[in-house]
């Protein structure tokens, strides 16, 4: 099965290994059809510290890394050479 790849923003980046990035997703309501965003925040693990509050980052499914961090950073998702953007 393949690992699940998400695009998101970072919101906080003051833990040493850890970042908190938001990926946000549009939804729709059953009965009434109407279209709304949804977001959830998700822990991210991260070797470097490159990434900063306002980047837009791709984010892997991975093992877990602890009790919350089950995803990790790929790369930037602004970046025109990057060849990992989920599809």
């Amino acid at each position: 099965m393949a690992k699940k790849k998400l695009i998101g923003i970072v919101v906080s980046a003051k833990c040493p290994k850890t970042l908190v990035v938001k990926v946000e997703r549009i939804a729709e309501h059953k009965k009434y059809k109407k279209h709304y965003r949804v977001h959830k925040k998700y822990k991210v693990h991260c070797e470097t510290g490159e990434y900063h509050p306002d980047d837009k980052v791709i984010v892997e499914e991975c093992r877990p890394m602890s009790k919350d961090k089950h995803w990790r950073v790929i790369g930037f998702a602004d970046k025109k050479d990057n060849k990992n953007l989920p599809r």
